[in-house]
C-alpha cells in the first residue's frame, strides 16, 4: 500500500459505543466478520485497515501505526472508543491508550503482544515453498476449522512481495523488541485479556502478565483455542465482549 487514504464514516451520534477492531500483523477486516455482525446493529463499528505494508518499509514501525489510528479517529469524530485489538492490534491499542489515556473508554485484548512472544519465524530460503508457509500458518490456530485457504493465500501472496516481506519482518521486529512492562501500570482503565489456551505465539504465561501488570484487567481463558479468539471460537468471545461492554 503505496498511500493510505483515510475515509471518513459518517454516523448520527446515538447512545451506541464507539468499538474499534485492530487487526494484527498477517491479519486482515475479515478477521473480524464474526464479530461484526454480532455488535454492528448494536454498536458504532469501525475495522480499519492498519497500513502495514508501506512500500518505505523504514516506515514499518509502531509509531506510525499509532500515528494513523489517531489520524483515523479524528477523522471519523469518534469519541472516546473502546479500542479491541488482535495480536499487534492490541500492542497498537496499548500503545494508544498509554499516548492518550483520557481518550479510551476500555481495551480489550486478545493474543496481544507488547510483553513477549514467538515470531511465526518464516524463514526467507522457505518464502516460495507454499506447503511450508501454509503449515506455519496452521500452527498458530488450535481450531483448524477456522483456517480458509484464502487466509493462507493471503499470508503467501503477502510474503511473495518483497516491499511488504520487509515491512512484516521490521514490524514484528519492532513489536518483539518493545516491551511494555514497565508502563503497564498507568493504564487504569478496564481491560479485558480473551486468550486462547493453546496460543503458541503469546502464551498463557504473557495473558497471566499482562493480568498482573494491568491494574484493571479481567481475564478469560478459551480452551481449545489458539492465537485468534474471535476466529476459533466467536460465539464464546462475542459473549465475554458483551457482557464486559455492558458493564
Amino acid at each position: 500500500m503505496s498511500n493510505t487514504v483515510l475515509t471518513a464514516q459518517h454516523k448520527v451520534k446515538t447512545q451506541k459505543k464507539d468499538l474499534i477492531f485492530l487487526h494484527g500483523l498477517f491479519g486482515n477486516l475479515s478477521n473480524w466478520q464474526a464479530v461484526k455482525e454480532k455488535f454492528e446493529d448494536i454498536h458504532n463499528v469501525y475495522i480499519p485497515e492498519l497500513p502495514l505494508y508501506k512500500k518505505n518499509s523504514k516506515e514499518a514501525n509502531l509509531n506510525h501505526y499509532v500515528a494513523f489510528l489517531r489520524d483515523y479517529i479524528q477523522i471519523n469524530n469518534i469519541d472516546n472508543p473502546i479500542l479491541i485489538g488482535n495480536s499487534l492490534g492490541g500492542h497498537i491499542a496499548l500503545l494508544y491508550a498509554l499516548e492518550y489515556p483520557t481518550e479510551v473508554d476500555k481495551l480489550v485484548l486478545t493474543g496481544s503482544s507488547g510483553l513477549y512472544e514467538s515470531s511465526l519465524d518464516i524463514s526467507f530460503p522457505r518464502i516460495n515453498d507454499f506447503e511450508f508457509i501454509s503449515d506455519k500458518v496452521k500452527e498458530v490456530f488450535y481450531n483448524q476449522e477456522a483456517i480458509s485457504d484464502a487466509l493462507i493465500e493471503n499470508v503467501y501472496a503477502t510474503i511473495q512481495d518483497r516491499e511488504k516481506a520487509l515491512s512484516v519482518v521490521r514490524t514484528a521486529k519492532a513489536a518483539r523488541s518493545q516491551n511494555l512492562k514497565d508502563t503497564l501500570y498507568t493504564i487504569t482503565l478496564p481491560v479485558l485479556l480473551i486468550w486462547g489456551m493453546q496460543d503458541i505465539v503469546t502464551p498463557i504465561s504473557v495473558a497471566e502478565e499482562f493480568f498482573f501488570l494491568l491494574p484493571n484487567a479481567h481475564l478469560h481463558l478459551i480452551n481449545q483455542c489458539g492465537h485468534a479468539p474471535m476466529m476459533e471460537h466467536p460465539e464464546e468471545f462475542n459473549r465475554k465482549l458483551e457482557e464486559f461492554l455492558n458493564t
